[in-house]
């Protein structure tokens, strides 16, 4: 609704001004009525962060980013109905074959497999009916998926960034990227990208034991393409890798060295859509989140 409204404002020349929730919810704390979130209240706090608030970011209808969150949600969809088909696939199999089939399966082995089951009794034959219904839909979830993906790169590409360039993200980690951040100069650095990402750790130190912990704050659709991209780079010997395990030589755990390996490619798709925002004025400036050397 806020986004419809904003759009509609903009279009009849009003200024428009995006307000985060936290601000909203820090404004209701120091109002009366204790602080309950209510429509009437919540208008109020957000009219008194907007108007009184310096630096905060304007609305900007951009088109071409309202065409990548359509695809790149619609994308995700698809995603979602890939993961929900596959595991009532395997519930069903599990019923027709004894110990099921392996856990990563596409739908042509699973036809080929499906193809070996000739049940007897009503109830092995509906599930057998059930589990070629169910190939069928991954089939055609496959064929959208790619069409997709080739859309969205399409798309990516003609944004001119070179996210895509980087080790394990893909058009659809690129277009998200590009929607949620938007304009990256409105970071002032790559701590307050990081914070924003939720790839910074927070203190959960006690006495002498300093120890850090994985925040559960920022954008978790950011969050979830930055762990992507440490996974796809885990898997292939890679800058990541090789930062990744010289961690786990510190003593570092496993789960330690993934959260700061996260955190250094945040600062690597910072600098890299920073680049891309300063692309042909000149050359990268010391300008904010830089220092020499750190790419990993």
């Amino acid at each position: 609704m806020g986004k419809h409204v904003a759009e509609r404002l903009t279009a009849a020349g009003e200024q428009v001004v995006d307000v985060p929730p936290k601000l909203t919810a820090r404004a209701r704390v120091f109002a009366t009525g204790q602080g309950r979130k209510t429509d009437a209240t919540d208008a109020h706090s957000v009219a008194l962060v907007g108007t009184r608030m310096a630096g905060l970011r304007p609305f900007v209808d951009d088109e071409q980013l309202a065409v990548l969150q359509t695809l790149v949600d619609r994308r995700r969809s698809l995603g979602d109905d890939h993961i929900r088909m596959i595991s009532q696939l395997h519930q069903v199999l599990l019923l027709l074959i004894p110990g099921g089939a392996k856990r990563f399966l596409s739908a042509a082995q699973a036809k080929s497999l499906l193809a070996t089951v000739r049940p007897r009794d009503a109830a092995g034959k509906a599930r057998r009916r059930v589990a070629a219904e169910l190939i069928a839909d991954l089939e055609r979830v496959y064929r959208r998926s790619k069409a997709a993906d080739k859309e969205l790169e399409a798309l990516v590409r003609e944004t001119g960034t070179s996210l895509m360039d980087l080790k394990g993200i893909g058009p659809s980690g690129a277009a998200r990227l590009l929607v949620e951040v938007g304009d990256i100069t409105r970071f002032p650095s790559k701590a307050h990208f990081g914070s924003w990402t939720g790839t910074a750790p927070i203190d959960a130190s006690s006495g002498d034991h300093v120890r850090h912990r994985l925040s559960r704050g920022g954008n978790r659709q950011i969050n979830r393409v930055l762990h992507t991209m440490a996974v796809v780079q885990l898997r292939r010997p890679t800058p990541g890798r090789v930062y990744c395990d010289r961690r786990k030589s510190e003593a570092k755990t496993s789960m330690e060295a993934m959260r700061a390996l996260k955190r250094r490619l945040s600062d690597v798709v910072y600098r890299t859509m920073l680049h891309d925002a300063i692309k042909g004025v000149g050359t990268w400036p010391d300008g904010p989140g830089r220092t020499p050397g750190d790419d990993y």
